[in-house]
């Protein structure tokens, strides 16, 4: 019977990015954006996220 999963992956970007990410976030808290809109954003500029899908079969 093949078993179904997903696999997320999460690893910090490359140096210049990581910090346009801080800044977006830093920039978003002094000029009183709520953290629901900044936060999001500074992750995914600061991180990179790959997700897997995979169907594997069972012997």
């Amino acid at each position: 019977m093949p078993r179904f999963g997903l696999t997320i992956d999460i690893c910090p970007r490359a140096l210049p990015f990581c910090m346009i990410g801080m800044s977006e976030a830093g920039y978003g808290f002094w000029v009183d954006v709520p953290a629901v809109v900044s936060l999001p954003l500074a992750f995914m500029m600061t991180f990179r996220v790959n997700f897997r899908r995979w169907r594997h079969q069972r012997s």
